[in-house]
């Protein structure tokens, strides 16, 4: 048989008297527009505003709260003038979302997010309820000419500084796409092999060699001693820009390709020479390797 003793902690609560800051929880038991109820298992409810529950402007009170929640908020009024406790998620919030957002950026956490304004240098995002900011510089590895452009787009970012005293919050999109653009890379330098023939485009000349853009959407370089069997000055003598040609994959390091043309070449007499030794002596007698090189384009 129940006694009062079994509801000796229940009773203790709901007597307990309520401060200012006290941080509370309770149950989800009503939800409008206007304000969350919380059953705090004391002598009454407690009452959330939308404007005390979070800083984020894409919150919307009746998509986001249901009933059934637990929530838990700091008390910023014992008695709201009509017998209820006023209660702010929002600074209960803010107590520990600035460790939470000191954890992300030592751990390198990738926050999915999405850009809820725009202002002067940058957007702004809200992450643990906190407002942050991107700067232009860090959204992207090419220059943001229109930032309009980005608003309610979600991005992915890192926090890269979280200071609670300044109440400083700034995040950035670059370090997780150079992470991502180094790792398809290597995917597709792993689809690779050495000894693959290829076709590139020369995209930039240097003095030790050609960089060439391939097919597949890498970059290999073209030692200025791979080119040709004959001795050059320069790539330039032979190359240019927008040339394009097709090499041979000789070496893969990492992610980085060397290529050649002389290679090619070499197969391309090796060929020809084996193809000599194949016909009747009259013939090949007649036939020399200048003869059939001299017509061919590398």
């Amino acid at each position: 048989m129940e006694t009062m003793d079994d509801y000796k902690a229940e009773l203790d609560a709901s007597f307990k008297r309520v401060r200012e800051g006290d941080v509370m929880t309770g149950t989800v038991i009503g939800v409008s527009e206007t304000e969350v109820t919380l059953d705090l298992k004391s002598y009454t409810e407690g009452i959330i505003r939308p404007e005390d529950f979070t800083e984020d402007p894409a919150f919307r009170i009746q998509e986001n709260v249901h009933i059934g929640d637990e929530i838990t908020a700091v008390v910023l009024q014992p008695d709201d003038g009509e017998g209820h406790i006023l209660l702010s998620k929002k600074e209960a919030s803010a107590q520990s979302a600035w460790e939470t957002l000191q954890n992300y950026k030592n751990d390198g956490t990738a926050l999915d997010l999405t850009v809820n304004g725009v202002v002067n240098g940058g957007v702004i995002v809200y992450v643990e309820g906190i407002r942050g900011f991107i700067p232009a510089s860090k959204l992207s590895f090419t220059y943001v000419e229109d930032l309009n452009e980005w608003l309610h787009k979600p991005v992915r970012a890192q926090v890269i500084t979280a200071d609670e005293s300044a109440n400083r919050l700034v995040l950035s999109c670059k370090e997780l796409l150079r992470a991502a653009q180094a790792e398809e890379k290597r995917a597709r330098v792993s689809n690779l092999e050495v000894g693959l023939v290829t076709e590139g485009t020369v995209e930039s000349l240097k003095e030790y060699g050609a960089f060439v853009a391939l097919d597949n959407g890498l970059s290999g370089l073209l030692h200025v001693s791979q080119i040709s069997d004959k001795r050059i000055k320069s790539p330039a003598s032979v190359l240019h820009v927008g040339d394009r040609i097709k090499v041979k994959i000789i070496k893969l390091d990492g992610d980085r390709i060397s290529l050649s043309m002389k290679a090619l070449q070499d197969v391309a007499a090796k060929e020809i020479e084996e193809e000599i030794v194949k016909l009747p002596k009259a013939e090949s007698a007649s036939t020399s390797l200048g003869d059939l090189l001299k017509n061919l384009k590398f």
